[in-house]
Protein backbone atom coordinates (compact mmCIF):
# COMPACT_ATOMS: atom_id res chain seq x y z
CA UNK A 1 0.00 0.00 0.00
CA UNK A 2 1.36 3.41 -0.91
CA UNK A 3 1.46 6.38 1.46
CA UNK A 4 -1.36 8.13 -0.42
CA UNK A 5 -3.56 5.03 -0.30
CA UNK A 6 -3.06 4.66 3.46
CA UNK A 7 -3.92 8.32 4.09
CA UNK A 8 -6.88 8.31 1.72
CA UNK A 9 -8.31 5.17 3.31
CA UNK A 10 -7.93 6.60 6.83
CA UNK A 11 -9.51 9.92 5.83
CA UNK A 12 -12.46 8.27 4.05
CA UNK A 13 -13.18 6.05 7.03
CA UNK A 14 -12.91 8.96 9.49
CA UNK A 15 -15.25 11.04 7.32
CA UNK A 16 -17.75 8.17 7.34
CA UNK A 17 -17.54 7.86 11.14
CA UNK A 18 -18.26 11.59 11.49
CA UNK A 19 -21.20 11.43 9.07
CA UNK A 20 -22.67 8.41 10.90
CA UNK A 21 -22.57 10.44 14.11
CA UNK A 22 -24.28 13.38 12.38
CA UNK A 23 -27.03 11.06 11.14
CA UNK A 24 -27.48 9.49 14.58
CA UNK A 25 -27.64 12.90 16.26
CA UNK A 26 -30.35 14.06 13.84
CA UNK A 27 -32.65 11.39 15.26
CA UNK A 28 -32.29 12.69 18.81
CA UNK A 29 -35.10 14.93 19.94
CA UNK A 30 -34.58 18.54 20.83
CA UNK A 31 -37.21 20.93 22.09
CA UNK A 32 -38.35 21.68 18.55
CA UNK A 33 -39.85 19.61 15.78
CA UNK A 34 -37.41 18.11 13.31
CA UNK A 35 -38.18 15.75 10.38
CA UNK A 36 -35.16 13.67 11.46
CA UNK A 37 -37.17 12.48 14.46
CA UNK A 38 -39.35 10.27 12.25
CA UNK A 39 -37.09 9.80 9.18
CA UNK A 40 -35.64 6.55 10.50
CA UNK A 41 -39.07 4.96 11.08
CA UNK A 42 -39.83 1.89 9.03
CA UNK A 43 -43.43 1.39 7.98
CA UNK A 44 -44.91 -2.05 7.34
CA UNK A 45 -46.61 -1.47 3.99
CA UNK A 46 -47.04 -3.48 0.77
CA UNK A 47 -45.68 -6.52 2.62
CA UNK A 48 -42.32 -5.06 3.61
CA UNK A 49 -40.76 -2.59 6.03
CA UNK A 50 -40.22 0.62 4.07
CA UNK A 51 -38.46 3.79 5.31
CA UNK A 52 -40.97 6.57 5.99
CA UNK A 53 -39.15 9.03 3.74
CA UNK A 54 -39.88 6.76 0.75
CA UNK A 55 -43.61 6.82 1.51
CA UNK A 56 -44.20 10.46 2.39
CA UNK A 57 -42.78 13.95 2.50
CA UNK A 58 -41.93 15.00 6.05
CA UNK A 59 -41.70 18.62 7.12
CA UNK A 60 -41.72 20.81 10.22
CA UNK A 61 -43.71 23.96 9.33
CA UNK A 62 -43.84 25.06 12.99
CA UNK A 63 -41.32 24.63 15.83
CA UNK A 64 -43.68 22.22 17.65
CA UNK A 65 -45.24 20.29 14.77
CA UNK A 66 -44.18 17.67 12.23
CA UNK A 67 -46.35 17.22 9.14
CA UNK A 68 -46.26 13.98 7.12
CA UNK A 69 -47.87 13.96 3.66
CA UNK A 70 -48.09 10.40 2.30
CA UNK A 71 -47.65 10.01 -1.46
CA UNK A 72 -50.35 7.33 -1.33
CA UNK A 73 -53.26 8.23 1.03
CA UNK A 74 -53.90 4.51 1.48
CA UNK A 75 -50.76 4.22 3.62
CA UNK A 76 -51.90 6.72 6.28
CA UNK A 77 -53.07 4.05 8.76
CA UNK A 78 -49.82 2.10 8.34
CA UNK A 79 -47.74 5.23 8.93
CA UNK A 80 -49.77 6.08 12.06
CA UNK A 81 -49.23 2.53 13.39
CA UNK A 82 -45.47 2.81 12.77
CA UNK A 83 -45.29 6.15 14.62
CA UNK A 84 -47.14 4.75 17.65
CA UNK A 85 -45.15 1.48 17.55
CA UNK A 86 -41.89 3.47 17.18
CA UNK A 87 -42.17 4.37 20.88
CA UNK A 88 -41.19 8.00 20.26
CA UNK A 89 -43.82 9.34 22.62
CA UNK A 90 -45.77 10.98 19.79
CA UNK A 91 -49.52 10.92 19.23
CA UNK A 92 -50.18 11.24 15.48
CA UNK A 93 -53.39 12.93 14.30
CA UNK A 94 -54.70 12.37 10.81
CA UNK A 95 -57.31 14.15 8.69
CA UNK A 96 -57.26 11.48 5.98
CA UNK A 97 -54.64 13.23 3.83
CA UNK A 98 -52.01 14.54 6.25
CA UNK A 99 -50.62 13.31 9.56
CA UNK A 100 -49.75 15.96 12.14
CA UNK A 101 -47.56 15.25 15.13
CA UNK A 102 -47.40 17.78 17.94
CA UNK A 103 -43.98 17.59 19.59
CA UNK A 104 -44.39 18.10 23.34
CA UNK A 105 -41.80 20.14 25.24
CA UNK A 106 -39.05 18.14 26.93
CA UNK A 107 -38.82 17.81 30.70
CA UNK A 108 -35.50 18.57 32.41
CA UNK A 109 -35.01 14.89 33.21
CA UNK A 110 -35.55 13.85 29.58
CA UNK A 111 -33.17 16.59 28.40
CA UNK A 112 -30.44 15.26 30.70
CA UNK A 113 -30.94 11.72 29.36
CA UNK A 114 -30.75 12.98 25.78
CA UNK A 115 -27.55 14.92 26.51
CA UNK A 116 -26.07 11.75 28.05
CA UNK A 117 -27.02 9.84 24.88
CA UNK A 118 -25.35 12.51 22.72
CA UNK A 119 -22.16 12.19 24.78
CA UNK A 120 -22.33 8.40 24.48
CA UNK A 121 -22.70 8.55 20.69
CA UNK A 122 -19.88 11.08 20.31
CA UNK A 123 -17.57 8.96 22.47
CA UNK A 124 -18.36 5.90 20.33
CA UNK A 125 -17.46 7.91 17.23
CA UNK A 126 -14.20 9.09 18.78
CA UNK A 127 -13.28 5.49 19.64
CA UNK A 128 -14.03 4.57 16.04
CA UNK A 129 -11.76 7.40 14.81
CA UNK A 130 -8.97 6.21 17.13
CA UNK A 131 -9.35 2.65 15.82
CA UNK A 132 -9.00 3.97 12.27
CA UNK A 133 -5.82 5.82 13.38
CA UNK A 134 -4.44 2.58 14.81
CA UNK A 135 -5.25 0.72 11.56
CA UNK A 136 -3.59 3.47 9.50
CA UNK A 137 -0.46 3.39 11.66
CA UNK A 138 -0.33 -0.40 11.35
CA UNK A 139 -0.67 -0.17 7.57
CA UNK A 140 2.20 2.36 7.48
CA UNK A 141 4.43 0.03 9.51
CA UNK A 142 3.56 -2.93 7.30
CA UNK A 143 4.30 -0.89 4.18
CA UNK A 144 7.70 0.00 5.64
CA UNK A 145 8.43 -3.66 6.49
CA UNK A 146 7.44 -4.60 2.93
CA UNK A 147 9.94 -1.94 1.73
CA UNK A 148 7.13 -0.02 -0.07
CA UNK A 149 8.02 3.14 1.87
CA UNK A 150 10.94 4.37 3.94
CA UNK A 151 11.20 5.17 7.66
CA UNK A 152 10.81 8.92 7.13
CA UNK A 153 7.74 8.44 4.96
CA UNK A 154 6.24 6.10 7.59
CA UNK A 155 6.73 8.77 10.27
CA UNK A 156 5.22 11.42 7.99
CA UNK A 157 2.18 9.20 7.38
CA UNK A 158 1.76 8.65 11.12
CA UNK A 159 1.94 12.43 11.72
CA UNK A 160 -0.64 13.10 9.00
CA UNK A 161 -2.93 10.41 10.38
CA UNK A 162 -2.64 12.04 13.80
CA UNK A 163 -3.61 15.40 12.25
CA UNK A 164 -6.64 13.75 10.61
CA UNK A 165 -7.56 12.21 13.96
CA UNK A 166 -7.45 15.62 15.66
CA UNK A 167 -9.48 17.19 12.84
CA UNK A 168 -12.27 14.60 12.93
CA UNK A 169 -12.36 14.36 16.73
CA UNK A 170 -12.79 18.15 16.71
CA UNK A 171 -15.67 17.86 14.24
CA UNK A 172 -17.33 15.19 16.39
CA UNK A 173 -16.96 17.32 19.52
CA UNK A 174 -18.46 20.32 17.71
CA UNK A 175 -21.45 18.33 16.39
CA UNK A 176 -22.08 16.91 19.88
CA UNK A 177 -21.79 20.33 21.59
CA UNK A 178 -24.16 21.90 19.03
CA UNK A 179 -26.72 19.14 19.57
CA UNK A 180 -26.41 19.39 23.36
CA UNK A 181 -27.01 23.13 23.14
CA UNK A 182 -30.14 22.55 21.01
CA UNK A 183 -31.45 19.99 23.50
CA UNK A 184 -30.87 22.21 26.53
CA UNK A 185 -32.39 25.41 25.14
CA UNK A 186 -36.12 25.88 25.59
Amino acid sequence: MSADEILLDAEERMEKAASVLKHNLSGIRTGRANPGLVDSLRVEVYGSATPLKQLASVGAPEPTQIVIRPYDPGTIKDIEKAIVAGDLGFNPQSDGRVIRINVPPLSTEVRKKLVARVKELSEESKVSIRNIRRDGNKAAEQAEKAKDIGEDERDTIKDEIQELTKKYEGQITKHAKDREKEILED
